[in-house]
């Protein structure tokens, strides 16, 4: 167990950087606080199964190959690969902005899914595999509006400083009642976006779809229409995959 944990502290370290893809042996120990005696021992070993590779003239680093591969593999098995990514695609055709799923993992969603628009050259990008706070973002808040309420008040309880909590809950309790969720220049400034949950066959909730855009002079008119066309395309996929 302590090998596997170790060797995640590493894959952190590697896979939590936007701007840096290789490190050197000395930033790893310093990042992952292992010494490089074991950090020797245990690259070999993930060197050897894919998990990293390194750099022949630099000696240095970062991710291998093999996560794509699995990452792939567990893609594929998904229910949205088949019927969520055409009814993303309509979506970004229709509101000409990027567009997205995310599913929530514990006190965190991942996006696993975004379509750009390439006929627009202003894009929000939020990076596929990305994970962000449930109480941050349309689609986070969206999907904590619409979960079972005993899961809702814990994470709420573990995210949201104490006296915000009512506050928070009320808010929740707005976009459940409206269907949707906003978010105006929470993770970036000058951008927005409005999101809807996805549930499946059984009613439960899966994920979120949401629409990314540049609010700098955004009408009140496009602003309405982008979320008439998230929720409409939430009930959408969600109908597809059964859910009455």
């Amino acid at each position: 167990m302590q090998t596997i944990d170790r060797a995640m502290q590493i894959i952190k370290v590697l896979a939590g950087s936007d701007t840096k893809r290789w490190f050197a042996i000395s930033e790893l120990s310093k990042e992952s606080e292992l010494p490089v005696s074991t950090l020797h021992r245990l690259l070999q070993s993930m060197k050897e199964h894919g998990l990293i590779q390194q750099d022949l003239e630099t000696k240095f680093y970062s991710m291998g190959n093999a996560w794509l591969q699995y990452g792939l593999q567990m893609y594929d098995t998904f229910d949205f690969v088949a019927q969520i990514r055409p009814e993303l695609e309509k979506l970004m055709h229709e509101v000409e902005e990027s567009v997205y799923f995310s599913k929530p993992i514990g006190l965190e969603s991942l996006v696993v899914e975004r379509i750009d628009c390439l006929n627009n050259p202003i894009r929000i990008y939020d990076q596929l595999g990305i994970r962000i706070p449930l109480n941050i973002g349309a689609a986070n808040k969206v999907m904590l509006a619409h979960m079972p309420p005993k899961d809702k008040l814990k994470i709420v309880s573990s995210l949201v400083p104490e006296n915000e909590h009512e506050a928070f809950l009320q808010l929740l309790r707005g976009v459940q009642k409206l269907g949707y969720g906003e978010s105006h220049g929470e993770r970036t400034p000058g951008t927005s976006s409005v999101a809807a949950p996805i549930f499946n066959h059984q009613n439960e909730l899966i994920g979120a779809i949401s629409v990314g855009y540049v609010n700098f002079n955004v009408t009140e008119e496009r602003k309405s229409f982008l979320i008439e066309k998230v929720i409409e395309f939430g009930l959408r996929i969600s109908r597809k995959l059964g859910a009455k």
